[in-house]
């Protein structure tokens, strides 16, 4: 069975940084490309980021483009999304997905999520 897993999340105030982490198991992650997703009450989630296998291409939102940045850690297998410079309207639950590409839209496996909050 494949689990993802979020972490990182918090309430900071606007102007601070928060480093989430994506973790999963029954699946190698180094092995997928991986989507961060937010969710805002009430709407669909929608992308932030997304890295890419071997290569590493990434690709941001233009909101959050020079503010956040996502990688890997091989090492432990997880993919790290920074945010910094953090806004109100950056609130919202964060979701890592296991995708087969970043070009492809099709989420495949999905983590629970994880709430930040950013307060003024």
């Amino acid at each position: 069975q494949v689990h993802l897993v979020e972490s990182g999340g918090g309430q900071v105030q606007a102007g601070d940084s928060l480093k989430l982490s994506c973790e999963a198991s029954g699946i190698t992650l180094n092995r997928w490309s991986v989507r961060w997703l937010r969710q805002y009450p009430g709407e669909k989630r929608e992308e932030v980021s997304c890295i890419s296998t071997s290569v590493g291409s990434v690709y941001y939102e233009d909101d959050v483009n020079g503010r956040f940045t996502v990688s890997r850690d091989n090492a432990k297998g997880t993919v790290l999304l920074q945010m910094n410079n953090l806004k109100p309207e950056d609130t919202a639950v964060y979701y890592c997905a296991a995708v087969r590409s970043c070009h492809n839209t099709e989420l495949i496996y999905v983590g629970q999520g994880t709430q930040v909050t950013i307060s003024t």
